[in-house]
């Protein structure tokens, strides 16, 4: 059975042409046209990734993102007419998965809708993905982050990241490798994505060990540090 995308969009028209592309790509789709009735929908459907318009009735597409990740941490992708770096970083902040800017090509966006869920759907493979570290498990194979042994919530997004760089302990990552690594699509060079989720985990994360740490190396980016290893 095809995967579920839930389309909430004010917008008729916008709405329409995302289920057109989208029921011709394989997937089934439910549309809400107002952030209330996207909640209620999110509820009822279940869906296995979420479009998500920002300026929505009723309540915003923030705030619809909010409540959604307090139960769950399907993917979000969020459409904006705003193209301003504080719009995009607020989303973030609030959990999103990537964002796409109004007017866009439906071509642009189903690739980033694949991409998005190639990288969630990591069950169906035989590898093993999951780092185990003093108090920290990272497991990719069920999206599950362990903290003293209680699931921590974090976006498909954070799990990446974390899990990308915890992978190679010690080693330094810029922000651009892990642009092009983790998110596997340009993001009109606005390296300022990485440092929100790197602040979100470090929220996560912080004092959880004196063996590990998520460290900035100043001038070039970010590793996951293990004490003792070289």
């Amino acid at each position: 059975m095809g995967k579920h995308i839930l389309i909430i969009e004010d917008d008729g028209n916008i709405a329409e042409l995302l289920r057109l592309y989208l029921e011709k790509d394989g997937f089934s789709v439910t549309i809400a046209e107002d952030g209330e009735a996207g909640l209620i929908a999110f509820e009822q459907s279940r869906p296995d990734l979420i479009l998500l318009d920002i300026m929505l009735p009723l309540l915003d597409g923030w705030g619809v993102c909010k409540e959604i990740r307090k139960a769950s941490n399907v993917p979000i992708i969020m459409l904006t007419a705003k193209g301003e770096t504080l719009d995009k970083i607020t989303g973030l902040e609030m959990g999103a998965d990537d964002y796409i800017v109004k007017p866009f090509e439906v071509g642009e966006l189903m690739a980033r809708i694949h991409a998005v869920m190639r990288r969630f759907d990591v069950t169906g493979g035989s590898e093993e993905k999951k780092l185990v570290f003093d108090n920290l498990i990272i497991d990719m194979n069920s999206f599950e982050l362990l903290v003293h042994g209680k699931r921590i919530e974090a976006p498909p997004k954070e799990m990446e990241l974390l899990y990308h760089l915890a992978s190679t302990p010690n080693r330094v990552f810029t922000r651009n490798q892990l642009l092009d690594e983790v998110w596997g699509f340009d993001y009109f060079g606005d390296s300022r994505t990485v440092d929100v989720h790197i602040k979100r985990l470090r929220e996560k994360l912080e004092n959880v060990s004196a063996k590990w740490s998520l460290k900035t190396v100043w001038g070039v980016g970010y590793k996951f540090e293990v004490y003792g290893e070289k």
